[in-house]
């Protein structure tokens, strides 16, 4: 997901789509440690979308 996309949302959409990539993550880790993730590095994409939406929810929170 890119930064650009993310600028877009509305804040509960923000706060919404962090949830689902938490839930995602949490789903990811589980089926790391029984081996049955293909692609380790959706790890790795799934942390970097996370750090994404809460800095753009923090700047937001900063201006206002």
């Amino acid at each position: 997901m890119k930064a650009k996309e993310i600028k877009e949302m509305t804040n509960d959409e923000l706060v919404a789509k962090l949830e689902s990539l938490k839930e995602e993550l949490f789903n990811l880790r589980f089926r790391h440690a029984t081996g049955q993730l293909e692609n380790p590095n959706m790890l790795r994409f799934v942390k970097k979308d996370i750090a994404r939406v809460k800095t753009i929810i923090c700047e937001r929170e900063k201006k206002a």
